[in-house]
């Protein structure tokens, strides 16, 4: 049973070695480096992650916290053997996806531990990636000239193969030419995909998981454009519990400058688009480059990227509600991280937020949550070395 975000435990950047040799030390062993853990240490667990990374050797690397150390699972890390774009995982935890260069590939995962790929696709270079929460549908979003293709192959949710043909919808959108890799979102509802375009705003894509054999289950997409002039749209993400979604925008604050969070209410797509209270609102950066609704529904978190050579940050942000009113609200906490973080991923005990991503130190970050003030983030630990992650997700 997930725990209540402002009654969790503290911890924050767990230390790792980047390198071919796997991203911290050999499993079983605590993580090590320059960082110490120094005040409101822990000795909670989390479950496994999954931190998918580009660099001289492109892999997954997989680790867990066991009682308030880093450990490498067994085997970790996956070689791949080309560039990657994305990574999901599926609703049962069953199966890692990857999507590379070459196409998209299958990981069993059985007791945390990677086995061998199967290829699903090939040469389909999808940009995003997502499994819907059927675990029926393997989603990717390919960037094409003039537009977006999204495609759809039908899986086997216990074997994690593919079930059927894979199908296409292609959406000619103007200004797609900075779609946002390895960001994709799939409503809790199973409805609607949302896909990041950079300057081409957000596609909305209607999905209908009961689309039959060889039918395309998309629908007919809608653009929700940037705010303003200069902006480009870099995150989204969907309440779990179904009353808002978040874009995370450049240029898109409230005084058209600097990053900003957009929360539009949910049940207002297909018609005119409704914006909760307080939004937009300033995201607490330039670039918000990933955005993280807790499960209660109480806080979202924002992972910002400042500029070249300046620290990013977390910043979090309160979603209240009065009757069928929502608003949100800057909690005024915020921690540091590397340049540019891209990936946030709750672990599955809801004590730990992990956050990947950067283009100096640290490049990966563990935190939980202060006892003492609701929605805030704590950290201990800085990791050592560089290992371009692209992103991270954690079993559910």
């Amino acid at each position: 049973m997930r725990l209540g975000w402002h009654a969790r435990w503290l911890l924050a950047v767990i230390p790792f070695l980047a390198g071919c040799s796997g991203f911290w030390d050999a499993p079983g062993t605590s993580g090590s480096g320059t960082g110490g853990c120094t005040t409101n240490c822990t000795t909670a667990s989390s479950g496994a992650f999954y931190i998918l990374s580009s660099g001289a050797a492109p892999q997954v690397a997989g680790g867990t916290i066991v009682s308030g150390k880093l450990n490498g699972i067994s085997g970790s890390p996956w070689l791949l053997t080309n560039a990657p774009y994305s990574m999901a995982i599926s609703p049962n935890g069953g199966f890692l996806y990857v999507s590379t260069t070459l196409g998209v590939f299958a990981y069993p995962i059985v007791n945390s531990v990677l086995g061998a790929a199967t290829q699903l696709t090939q040469d389909d270079n999808a940009l995003g990636i997502q499994i819907d929460s059927t675990g029926n549908w393997l989603i990717e979003a390919q960037q094409v000239t003039g537009g977006i293709t999204m495609a759809a192959l039908p899986l086997n949710a216990y074997t994690g193969a593919a079930a059927g043909i894979e199908v296409t919808t292609s959406y000619a959108m103007a200004n797609t030419t900075a779609a946002v890799q390895s960001r994709l979102a799939i409503s809790p509802d199973n409805k609607n995909i949302f896909v990041p375009l950079g300057g081409g705003g957000v596609m909305v894509v209607p999905f209908f998981a009961t689309a039959g054999a060889g039918v395309s289950p998309f629908g007919n997409a809608t653009l929700i454009p940037v705010a303003n002039a200069g902006g480009s749209s870099l995150s989204v993400a969907v309440d779990p519990k179904g009353r808002l979604f978040y874009i995370g925008q450049v240029a898109g604050g409230p005084s058209g400058s600097g990053g900003g969070l957009l929360a539009y209410y949910y049940s207002s797509l297909g018609g005119t688009l409704k914006q909760a209270s307080g939004s937009p609102i300033a995201s607490g950066g330039l670039a918000p480059n990933a955005i993280l609704p807790d499960p209660a529904g109480a806080f979202v978190y924002v992972a910002n990227g400042q500029g070249v050579g300046t620290a990013g940050n977390i910043t979090s942000f309160s979603i209240s509600a009065s009757g069928s009113t929502y608003t949100v609200a800057a909690t005024g906490s915020s921690v540091a991280t590397g340049t540019q973080p891209l990936s946030l991923a709750e672990d599955n005990s809801s004590q730990f937020v992990f956050d990947a991503g950067g283009v100096s130190n640290p490049h990966f970050d563990v935190f939980t949550f202060s006892t003492t003030t609701p929605g805030k983030l704590d950290s201990q630990f800085v990791s050592p070395a560089a290992a371009s992650p692209l992103a991270i997700v954690a079993a559910p």
